[in-house]
């Protein structure tokens, strides 16, 4: 993959905690005989885009991010997003844009890693991107964990939300289009994302994203087939485990 000539270095960092809410340790949990956050680390070095790391909190984390050849920063102040985890780990390294691959994501595709770097090959004045794919099942629209985007003509996102967006009040509504947690940012701009400070929405949403917005900055979005799933309950990881062994 050809590297934008205004951004010369890429890292990609995977952020990864122990002390989920839902599911605690799920970094760890076995997923077709290897620990989820394997998964994530081998998809993000197959993108070959640049420098793979994980930056969490925990020792058994980072032990076996190591055996698999990965960097690892082990953190060292508490955090309220993996955004800001690893705008702490990316302050002394040499790098331009960090892509923000999460730990719970074993299925994301390299493709997918490296199309959310493209939007920062073709404008220079770009602080972050994210990605997108059209809903899969209706009923998805109004389920509160599917995060939806709708965007503007120039391919940027107006919001996000987890209720139905857009609201089909009509029988032939816009396309919806399922956000994919998957994160670029400049370095500068992800050094000073923590200074953001909450907004009413992002709070009401727990949606991270939606703060950038609130202080007027521009998250571009590229859409295509990158159907992912994030793990977030061990139901979740149930269906990882059937995809995988359908694969």
């Amino acid at each position: 993959m050809k590297i934008p000539k205004n951004h010369s270095k890429i890292v990609v960092g995977i952020p990864a905690r122990f002390a989920s809410t839902r599911f605690p340790g799920k970094p760890l949990a076995d997923l077709a005989g290897k620990p989820m956050i394997v998964h994530v680390i081998e998809k993000a070095m197959q993108a070959n885009i640049g420098q793979v790391f994980v930056a969490t909190d925990d020792e058994r984390i980072a032990a076996v991010a190591r055996a698999v050849g990965s960097d690892v920063f082990m953190s060292q102040a508490p955090h309220n997003s993996g955004s800001e985890r690893l705008a702490e780990a990316v302050q002394a390294m040499d790098c331009d844009i960090v892509v923000n691959v999460q730990g719970d994501e074993p299925l994301i595709e390299p493709l997918a890693i490296q199309s959310v770097v493209r939007p920062f090959m073709v404008d220079s004045s770009l602080e972050m991107a994210t990605l997108a794919h059209p809903l899969l099942r209706s009923e998805d629209l109004y389920d509160p964990n599917v995060v939806k985007v709708v965007c503007n003509a120039k391919g940027h996102a107006m919001y996000f939300s987890r209720s139905a967006l857009p609201f089909p009040r009509q029988a032939q509504a816009a396309p919806a289009l399922q956000h994919v947690g998957l994160y670029a940012y400049t370095k500068d701009f992800l050094c000073n994302y923590s200074n953001l400070q909450e907004c009413p929405s992002g709070e009401a949403e727990q949606l991270e994203q939606l703060r950038v917005l609130h202080h007027g900055h521009s998250i571009a979005v590229s859409i295509g087939d990158f159907h992912c799933l994030g793990i977030d309950t061990s139901e979740d990881l149930e269906r990882a485990k059937k995809i995988l062994c359908q694969s």
